[in-house]
């Protein structure tokens, strides 16, 4: 792992892990022939589901919040490639993706064998892959694991595979984002059957809400090249709360910079 070295910090030292939760979260989800998923036109989770469908042999159908757009955009002509259904769903429909009239609907249209995966790909079987993650950190001692929250699953499992004396902490991306506290709990729930302490979630950095943007974040995301979505936001509110000395003199600090392995991070 790099260490991130940012002025300010004092005696706190913040080690960037790099780490793609998307395979992590489809580990043990890929046990089904037909999986259907959601996602918005630029969502990662689709491509994801589309290439592990493509490796394993698996089919697999994305719907898309919105109307469809042609030409296709990059991520979502990926996913058609790799052998994925694209279909739609109108924003007044997306928004009740999880009630039971659309989720009979969909297995009405495509059958009722296919397997549903949330959006985000957050269910049990997603935190038990990210919880994996902890057990994979060969670095010197730490004592706090950072990761960007935007459905809660990749929080779940990091905080239920954390060693004794550890925590968890979790940056929402998402404007009013309180509610992820639940799910959180509910994630771990449908694991396990219990839930741990050792986590929490700042609501405080989400910048606008999702895909927003500050001058400042901006500043941040342009100086240290960083996915701005939800790394940039992370790592910019650990910066922050080191500053103002929300971490004791000391900590070790692992930020998880989810998405690709290849995800430039400077240092």
């Amino acid at each position: 792992m790099e260490e991130l070295l940012v002025p300010g910090l004092g005696q706190v030292r913040v080690f960037l892990k790099n780490d793609d939760n998307k395979p992590r979260k489809l580990k043990y989800n890929l046990g089904h022939s037909r999986l259907l998923t959601f996602g918005g036109a630029y969502s990662n989770h689709i491509r994801a589901v589309a290439e592990a469908g493509a490796r394993h042999g698996i089919e697999t159908i994305g719907v898309i919040r919105g109307e469809e757009h042609l030409p296709l955009n990059p991520m979502l002509a990926r996913a058609v490639a790799c052998g994925m259904t694209i279909t739609y769903l109108d924003r007044a429909s997306y928004r009740r993706k999880h009630t039971e009239e659309v989720l009979a609907g969909l297995r009405a249209r495509w059958g009722e064998d296919v397997t549903i995966l949330p959006e985000g790909g957050s269910n049990a079987a997603a935190v038990r892959g990210c919880a994996e993650l902890p057990g994979e950190i060969d670095a010197d001692p730490y004592d706090v694991i950072c990761c960007p929250v935007g459905t809660g699953g990749t929080l779940a499992g990091i905080s239920a595979g954390l060693p004794e004396g550890k925590r968890a902490l979790g940056f929402a991306v998402l404007k009013g984002g309180g509610f992820l506290e639940g799910e959180v709990a509910r994630l771990q729930r449908e694991a396990y059957r219990r839930t741990w302490s050792n986590w929490s979630i700042n609501l405080d950095y989400h910048f606008g809400g999702y895909a927003r943007s500050t001058p400042a974040l901006d500043g941040f995301i342009a100086k240290y090249r960083v996915e701005p979505v939800y790394v940039a936001k992370m790592l910019y509110g650990i910066v922050d709360l080191a500053r103002q000395g929300a971490f004791a003199p000391g900590t070790r600090v692992v930020a998880v910079v989810t998405g690709q392995p290849s995800t430039p991070v400077a240092v």
